[in-house]
């Protein structure tokens, strides 16, 4: 059995540039999202204070709480397609941190 160093280099590398840039883009994606939705919302309370729309607040959060729900256990899924390599999930780590 020979062990071939320059394939698991080259592998260990794209996996962490892979992750690394994921990570990265993933968390851009995420605040774009997150000042998106704050806006939707900060909207919809001002409208309700003003007295055009009536929002039912319980049925609101009820709302986001599934939706919390739903992106962890797609995100869960997501990693178990993913290879479970160490350089994926380091580089993703960095790249999130860096976005």
């Amino acid at each position: 059995m020979e062990l071939n160093l320059s394939a698991m280099v080259g592998d260990v590398g794209v996996g962490g540039i892979a992750g690394f840039l994921t990570g990265f883009a993933l968390k851009k994606v995420m605040k774009l999202a997150m000042a998106l939705i704050g806006a939707y919302l900060l909207s919809l309370f001002w409208l309700q204070q003003k007295g055009v729309i009536t929002i039912n607040t319980d049925k609101l959060f009820n709302l986001a709480g599934d939706l919390t729900t739903q992106i962890a256990t797609l995100g869960q899924k997501v990693l178990g397609i993913l290879p479970g390599t160490g350089a994926f999930i380091a580089g993703f780590y960095i790249g999130f941190q860096k976005g």
